[in-house]
């Protein structure tokens, strides 16, 4: 036997109540969200805000006064293209909750987002750093080293 309608609008509108508390949280989370990036050469930390944009560079270690200016400019591209990367992909893990359809509700679909078009190809593309140390935002040298990516 079916559930009445009241009782399954009431379910949906409890689903839904609950979603978009869960959506506010998450946009409150994203909005202090930042990665900070070393470059390959350890020449240069890129840090970027929640969307993307760029909010700090960190020279170290005095690296920069022996490198060309394309050098240098290499280096300040891959850290934050790489810090932008991992914001884009945080911002998937945190939003894929809300792609996925509801279990109690079925009528209650999840968003469709093509991300690839949001962020471009590479944020789909599988990242060996965060296969091979799970979840970390800081991979495992820099913790044997004592920094944590962040000041």
């Amino acid at each position: 036997m079916t559930e009445p309608l009241e009782k399954r609008l009431e379910k949906a509108m409890a689903e839904l109540h609950a979603a978009q508390e869960a959506v506010a949280r998450t946009e409150r989370e994203l909005r202090q969200a930042s990665f900070a990036v070393l470059s390959s050469d350890r020449a240069v930390r890129a840090t970027v805000g929640p969307q993307g944009e760029l909010t700090g560079i960190e020279f170290l270690d005095h690296k920069y006064r022996d490198m060309s200016p394309q050098e240098l400019a290499a280096s300040v591209l891959e850290a934050a293209s790489a810090a932008r990367l991992k914001m884009n992909r945080h911002v998937m893990k945190a939003m894929a909750p809300f792609t996925e359809p509801s279990s109690g509700v079925p009528e209650l679909k999840g968003f469709e987002l093509d991300w690839e078009r949001i962020f471009g190809p590479e944020v789909l593309r599988e990242d060996d750093d965060d296969k091979a140390h799970g979840d970390q935002a800081t991979p495992a040298w820099r913790d044997a080293l004592g920094e944590d990516g962040e000041d």
